[in-house]
């Protein structure tokens, strides 16, 4: 079986609180793009777990969310045999984008489908918020605006089919629970889930990444691609997730120099 977990970006992404079980609360909308997409190839094999990466180097493979992913579909199921796993990676590592996730995701859809459990969205939905906060968006994939740590969801209303949506990779990326170190939460100052009432131009004045301010302090290079991005024309352009990848949402791509990734 080949699938192609795809990416997402956060259309807004508000820190409002910290937990005591060291995470963070989060009100975000997650939305779904088709590119760029990773190629995973997965088939059954008798026993084992026959895992390889091109195209990234994501260190440890029993660290691998694919691998997490295929060992608790396992164990919740309880079915015998291995598997075989090729993963090309074409999302950019650590950009914020989800491909982790994406991935992990894939691998609980393909793995279901292929040893014949028909286990339910909801019931991978469970599995994969065990493995990472917004792995169970992308079981659904579907845009939704999510709470907690990302794991809980409702549908919202936003349909950017007719967009032009490209992502801006800069030339270093983001560790996560490095960006998370840099900002203090706070309550949301704008209600995401009423977005769909606000024109597209006009989200910049009411949609915020909160990783933005601490991240462009310490990367002004970012700072100067936002402005630029603007200046080309885009409607629409922030920080997905905790970086280090930008969107502009417009009518046309738009490009940056070299040293960036666009796509």
């Amino acid at each position: 079986m080949i699938v192609h977990p795809n990416p997402k970006i956060n259309i807004g992404l508000f820190v409002v609180a910290e937990r005591e079980d060291g995470f963070h609360d989060i009100e975000t909308i997650f939305y779904p793009l088709q590119q760029p997409a990773d190629t995973l190839e997965i088939e059954p094999v008798a026993h084992g777990i026959d895992f390889e990466v091109t195209n990234a180097d994501i260190g440890s493979v029993d660290n691998n969310l694919c691998v997490k992913a295929f060992r608790m579909m396992q164990a919740a199921c309880g079915f015998v045999g291995g598997v075989r796993m090729r993963l090309t990676k074409n999302i950019p590592v650590g950009a914020g984008l989800g491909g982790g996730s994406s991935d992990a995701a894939a691998v609980l859809k393909a793995a279901n489908e292929l040893y014949g459990q028909n286990l339910s969205d909801e019931e991978l939905m469970e599995l994969g918020a065990k493995i990472g906060s917004d792995v169970p968006f992308f079981i659904g994939n579907r845009p939704a605006f999510a709470t907690g740590k990302g794991e809980l969801m409702t549908p919202v209303d936003i349909d950017l089919s007719d967009k032009r949506i490209t992502i801006v990779m800069p030339p270093f990326t983001m560790s996560t629970a490095e960006a998370y170190r840099l900002i203090v939460s706070r309550p949301a100052p704008f209600d995401l889930r009423e977005l769909s009432d606000v024109p597209l131009k006009e989200w910049k004045r009411v949609v915020e990444n909160d990783f933005e301010r601490p991240l462009y302090t310490r990367f002004p290079i970012l700072a100067a691609a936002k402005e630029r991005l603007y200046a080309e024309g885009a409607d629409f352009v922030l920080l997905s997730g905790s970086g280090s990848a930008l969107y502009a949402i417009g009518d046309k791509e738009y490009g940056l120099p070299s040293d960036f990734f666009c796509c």
